[in-house]
């Protein structure tokens, strides 16, 4: 049975306002906080990114979200792409998938050679190693969803025009390659699962159970403390004695909404 929607709009909105106070603890501290969303496609990665970032300062707490590499990327160190999308001391990224894309896609697809894909699973833990050595908070959700459930969003992006972007011919292809992707996953998993850096996997066939785990897991495995807010007062306003011109430069608006 899925999560009530009173039950999970009303925890939703707790957790995000513990999200809020993790944001001033990190600017505060100067901490550095990355989150990877891995998973399938349809899995519901993006939609959970978008309730962890709803009420954060996009200052703060940053998506990133990388296209395809480009000519001159794909001749670099796999990693060095990466690395510039890191946070600096006071942020927060948030990758809406990540480096694990050569242990998933890049290796089902054939994007990357078997030497680049072991040459990954070899670096990537001292990768991480490095950056959690060096004061990185870092957390990994795999985001798990059933192979009927996978296709019913799939193909329910395809009948919907404000999501239909959302596809590309890989994704399509995903659903001929379950067991190709699942495999991919094992070994990854095997892997990349160190004590510095652990997986967690996240249960996501019900959209809003998923995000409430998922975000209640990062929020409880983060030590940060409630930074108390800087004393504000609204000021009295002193008397105005602006005249708006007669007629302002630049054209209004249309009133759109007075026609509804």
């Amino acid at each position: 049975m899925s999560l009530r929607k009173d039950a999970y709009r009303r925890e939703l909105v707790r957790l995000q306002g513990e999200l809020v106070k993790i944001q001033e603890w990190v600017r505060a501290e100067r901490g550095r906080l990355v989150v990877i969303f891995e998973g399938r496609d349809g899995a519901g990665k993006g939609s959970t990114v978008k309730r962890v970032t709803e009420y954060l300062n996009p200052r703060v707490a940053r998506i990133v979200a990388l296209p395809r590499p480009d000519e001159r990327e794909r001749g670099e160190w796999y990693f060095q792409r990466y690395v510039a999308q890191l946070p600096a001391a006071g942020e927060i990224v948030l990758m809406d998938r990540s480096w694990y894309n050569r242990a998933g896609v890049e290796r089902v697809m054939g994007f990357c050679t078997t030497p680049q894909y072991q040459l990954f699973l070899r670096q990537c833990p001292i990768f991480e190693r490095m950056l959690v050595e060096d004061g990185v908070l870092l957390r990994k959700y795999w985001f798990s969803v059933s192979q009927d459930e996978q296709e019913r969003r799939i193909r329910a992006r395809l009948d919907d025009p404000m999501r239909r972007w959302k596809l590309s011919p890989v994704d399509l292809d995903s659903l001929t390659r379950w067991d190709d992707y699942s495999r991919a996953k094992d070994d990854m998993l095997v892997h990349t699962d160190i004590a510095e850096a652990p997986w967690h996997l996240v249960d996501s066939d019900d959209k809003r159970a998923a995000r409430i785990n998922m975000i209640h897991h990062l929020v409880t495995s983060i030590p940060y403390t409630e930074v108390p807010p800087p004393a504000l007062e609204v000021p009295p306003r002193p008397p105005s004695n602006y005249v708006r011109p007669a007629a302002n430069p630049g054209s209004h608006v249309p009133d759109h909404a007075s026609t509804l």
